[in-house]
């Protein structure tokens, strides 16, 4: 990660991914495995970086506001109640704090993201 007083670039190979799994509770189909490369922590609760999974689905609960930008791969989105909504490769996507519903993701998707918690 190359950083200044004023800016970061996203070079994930500066940074140690963390890894993990949907909690079981949320889990309703596949093994997911999540890396995070976390860029950026800014005061107020602001965070950067970029997330990929494996397939699977699980339930989401969004108690955060986020932006997000899909790098690669294919998932879909399913507000409670709503339509589902396919994610590609070029498309972004913002999910409010109270969003529920699921993430399948169909083939290994990575994003970028930026969270305001």
């Amino acid at each position: 990660m190359t950083a200044s007083a004023k800016f970061t670039t996203f070079d994930l190979s500066a940074v140690e991914p963390e890894e993990v799994a949907p909690a079981a509770d949320r889990l309703i189909a596949g093994n997911p495995v999540f890396r995070t490369w976390n860029i950026e922590e800014a005061d107020g609760g602001l965070y950067a970086g970029v997330w990929e999974a494996t397939p699977g689905k699980w339930r989401i609960l969004y108690d955060e506001w986020e932006y997000f930008h899909i790098l690669a791969g294919h998932s879909i989105v399913t507000e409670e109640g709503g339509e589902p909504v396919h994610l590609r490769a070029g498309d972004s996507m913002v999910l409010r704090s109270g969003f529920k519903g699921t993430w399948e993701v169909v083939e290994t998707t990575r994003k970028d993201y930026v969270i305001r918690v």
